[in-house]
């Protein structure tokens, strides 16, 4: 107790959890009037940087080793910068709050979503289609709305995990440029993304990385899904996934979900060409539909705002922690 006592008093705890509301709050705010993406250019870097150096015609362990290799000579120089350019700053906490900005992801998906949505109920397939596809690796053109639906389900539920929950985790435990890298990891691992032929080998070391790294912080905001399910059935929802409990990869969050929305989710889709069998969860229960996407957009939410609710209450408690001090 005297151990947790003392992280609450400590100052950066309670500056670092103010600074989350604040971005998460600014960010929500811009993204309301623009749509902007501040790593678009790092993600082009990175399908240059493809192109350049990850030859199909090598075998699967050189791949590996160029895609290892990849990582490091792009946030290790990067990282290092950022880190000696901290000691000029003199507003630490402006160029902090920068950093996170950087690094979070797109507030606003949930809105994203319930558009598709209403195209869709609208029998709209086409420019459901083609909001989807901007947002979606896999292959959207030959998708039924059933297919659409799914797709945006599990993308909204993975990217608020990944792009909020865990960089949110990791800037609340390890500072700005953790998270940061973090999201750069992240951005890397969408752009060389092992679904597709080209970047089965070399794309394996920063998936297994991602994978590691997002275990914890998506672990935690599995649990808080699973309070979604609270007065239908948790109890066998938890007997039903807690063997999913301790693997890497999103296995968790899909089947959490689909558990608690009543519908199958994971299976089949297409990524340029190449038809994947994914895990399916929740077998038994009927297809998505349009409407699914708006209940699961609630759901999702309803999570994020809880754990917007628990850093409102460590920077409550890590400054009245430090008063006492």
């Amino acid at each position: 107790m005297e151990s947790l006592s003392n992280i609450l008093a400590s100052p950066h705890l309670y500056s670092a959890a103010v600074m989350l509301l604040l971005m998460i709050a600014l960010k929500a705010i811009i993204g309301a009037f623009v749509t902007h993406q501040p790593l678009a250019f790092f993600n082009f870097y990175c399908q240059r940087l493809a192109d350049k150096v990850n030859k199909t015609s090598s075998n699967s362990r050189q791949q590996n080793i160029s895609g290892l290799i990849a990582i490091l000579v792009t946030l290790a120089p990067l990282v290092t910068i950022l880190w000696l350019f901290e000691s000029f700053i003199e507003v630490t906490w402006l160029w902090h709050g920068l950093l996170l900005y950087i690094a979070l992801g797109n507030i606003g998906l949930g809105k994203i979503n319930k558009h598709i949505a209403r195209e869709l109920v609208a029998n709209n397939n086409y420019q459901a289609k083609q909001a989807t596809s901007t947002l979606l690796l896999r292959e959207t053109d030959k998708l039924s709305s059933l297919g659409i639906s799914k797709a945006c389900i599990e993308m909204q539920v993975l990217r608020s995990s990944q792009l909020l929950v865990c960089v949110g985790f990791y800037y609340l435990v390890f500072g700005p440029l953790a998270a940061l890298s973090f999201r750069l990891l992240l951005e890397m691992h969408y752009a060389w993304n092992i679904k597709t032929i080209r970047f089965v080998y070399f794309g394996a070391a920063v998936n297994h990385i991602v994978k590691l790294l997002q275990w914890l912080p998506s672990r935690l905001f599995a649990l808080i899904l699973l309070l979604g399910t609270v007065g239908k059935n948790t109890v066998l929802c938890w007997r039903l996934t807690r063997g999913k409990f301790l693997q890497t990869g999103n296995s968790l969050l899909l089947h959490i979900l689909a558990l608690s929305l009543e519908i199958r989710l994971g299976g089949v889709a297409m990524y340029q060409g190449n038809k994947l069998r994914k895990a399916s969860f929740n077998d038994q229960a009927r297809q998505p539909q349009a409407t699914d996407i708006i209940h699961a957009s609630k759901r999702i939410n309803y999570a994020l705002y809880i754990c917007i609710l628990l850093v409102m209450m460590v920077a409550i408690m890590s400054f009245a922690n430090s008063g006492q001090g």
